[in-house]
């Protein structure tokens, strides 16, 4: 309460705070994403996570420019990224860990660069780093020449008009006036919005005197940042000048050690890298690494790895769960099935005795989707789902609420399936955990499971839907309480914190995420003398119980149906 002092009569006004604040719920559907890109640019860095917001960043950050984004190693992060925003995503999170499968040769130099056009569109120049230059890299090699990229890469060079050099006087002592055919161009490289070099007078004519302009390919030769190659075709010097504009150097690849590649793609907590720098970022709530099954297809990681970094992410999920890490578990991580275990007995066989890890915070799903690959002129590639089924949580987060199950319902983007995995298939499949996409006639292709890969006998557990739902109660009420940090110790207390998580939950229940025929039956919120004792409060705890019954989905749905005799003195019930 304010405290003011009233001397003189008349109306005073004073501000009060109106005590607790309703409890706003958290974002639920924010992606993590790991695996290969294109490029690294535009600030991004090399195994950090980066936050896009759309398809077009994502190609400001990892495409080249006018690229596609996609690879020509088909990498599957890309994919899986195209997916999420294609599918209902919104933002997301993306860990590049290379433009090259580890170990892979470098291009050769008339691989990479930038391509100019002139200005009747055909090649005129070629531009690129120059890796013995001013830029340093950080020195990690494979082996194979290529070096892992700065954190600032962002090479521009600006094409613009020029003129030939200034006057001169030739030996009998007269002016010489160079004629102005307009083939002359300046080129600015710079970095960051700082120009580091300038190099005007310049013309295609390899055949130009010095004293009127110089030949591009001879001068950039003494630029530390960039070098050029005349990749133009015969004709006159202002017929190959190259067009005007601002354009981005490609850098050479970032490839990796193939036997440092594990510990990349787990980073390190401290520096923010790799997987378990996704976890660092709090907003983030699922995650999947689908290149992680690219490079157990090229050979560079055996099944044994695959597995450990599988459970890595599992266990860092479980982390949040058990304490380990200061934050509500907040997140599931989304698995793909081996490439090579096709059939779903293979599949079984994985997941039951290969593999053998169990937990509330993980999903798998199964088979491979095959999706239109740019690369290929649009011929269907199978890719890991990961990334269309992450798009589809979002998508039934948004539309209906995290509450409802992300089943039976259609994953845009996807052609066909790598399996045609039939009814009595999934029979086999679902009791262990394994979600399965399948194509129905006349329905189209649709997701056919929701559950966690939990033990089978945990059904408290078997849910996506309940287990996500609680996660965003535990981080709604962590964020929506914090003012209650460091209030007064008393009932006063205890009543406004019920309330205001009632008042939460209560709305929860009316939008049907908890079950019950009155809120009684759906939650209950308990902070009182029983559980907050004098000793409790000598050590500076407040406790509050909260408990809440989930709605789970209509997995089977039975029909029990019997005949009528059409007696009309019978009764049926």
């Amino acid at each position: 309460m304010a405290r003011l002092d009233y001397f003189a009569p008349g109306v005073y006004i004073e501000e009060v705070d109106r005590g607790s604040r309703p409890i706003e719920g958290v974002q639920t559907a924010i992606a993590g994403f790991v695996g290969f890109t294109e490029d690294v640019r535009g600030g991004a860095e090399l195994f950090k996570p980066m936050l896009v917001t759309t398809w077009n960043q994502y190609l400001q950050y990892f495409g080249r420019p006018n690229s596609d984004g996609f690879t020509d190693f088909n990498a599957y992060l890309p994919f899986a990224v195209y997916g999420w925003f294609l599918n209902g995503g919104g933002r997301c999170w993306i860990v590049s860990i290379g433009t090259r499968l580890p170990g892979s040769q470098v291009p050769q130099t008339t691989e990479m660069g930038t391509d100019i056009a002139n200005r009747a569109q055909r090649p005129a120049l070629r531009f690129a780093l120059r890796q013995d230059g001013a830029i340093t890299y950080n020195g990690q090699g494979n082996g194979n020449g290529s070096l892992l990229p700065p954190e600032d890469r962002s090479i521009r060079v600006r094409i613009m008009d020029g003129e030939p050099k200034p006057p001169t006087q030739n030996e009998d002592g007269e002016t010489v006036m160079p004629a102005n055919t307009g083939e002359y161009f300046t080129v600015v490289v710079s970095q960051g919005g700082e120009e580091l070099e300038r190099f005007p007078h310049l013309t295609m004519n390899s055949q130009t005197s010095t004293e009127v302009g110089d030949y591009i390919v001879t001068a950039i030769q003494e630029s530390q940042y960039i070098r050029v190659a005349d990749i133009s075709l015969s004709g006159t010097p202002l017929a190959r000048r190259p067009s005007n504009g601002i354009f981005e150097i490609s850098p050479p690849p970032a490839i990796v050690q193939p036997e440092r590649f594990n510990q990349y793609v787990q980073g390190v907590r401290d520096d923010r890298t790799g997987v378990r720098g996704l976890f660092e970022i709090d907003e983030v709530t699922i995650v999947a690494c689908p290149d992680l099954m690219r490079v157990y297809e090229a050979g560079l990681m055996d099944i044994d790895q695959v597995h450990g970094i599988m459970d890595m992410m599992l266990s860092m999920c479980e982390g949040a769960a058990s304490g380990d890490i200061p934050n509500p578990p907040n997140r599931m991580v989304i698995l793909d099935s081996p490439p090579d275990r096709v059939k779903p007995q293979d599949i079984s066989r994985w997941l039951s005795e290969e593999f053998n890890r169990r937990s509330q915070f993980g999903a798998i799903y199964y088979p491979w989707v095959a999706v239109a690959n740019p690369r290929n002129a649009g011929r269907p590639i199978a890719i890991p789902p990961c990334g269309h089924i992450a798009g589809l949580w979002s998508r039934i987060d948004e539309t209906r609420g995290v509450y409802k199950a992300p089943a039976n319902e259609v994953p845009r983007g996807v052609v066909g399936l790598s399996y045609d995995c039939n009814f009595r298939e999934q029979e086999l499949l679902n009791p262990l955990g394994i979600n399965c996409i399948r194509s129905f006639p006349n329905r189209g292709i649709r997701v056919w499971g929701a559950r966690t890969l939990v033990e089978p006998e945990n059904v408290e557990w078997r849910y996506i839907n309940v287990r996500r739902l609680i996660s965003y109660i535990e981080k709604s009420i962590e964020l929506g309480t914090q003012w209650v940090v460091f209030e007064p110790n008393d009932e006063d207390l205890w009543q406004r914190v019920k309330r205001t998580i009632s008042n939460f939950l209560d709305r929860l229940w009316r939008e049907g995420a908890l079950t019950g025929g009155s809120p009684d039956q759906a939650y209950y919120v308990k902070c009182d003398e029983e559980i907050n004792t004098p000793e409790t409060i000598l050590l500076g705890r407040l406790y509050v119980e909260v408990g809440v019954a989930p709605v789970r989905p209509a997995e089977f749905v039975i029909f029990r149906m019997s005949q009528m005799t059409g007696n009309e003195n019978e009764e049926f019930s």
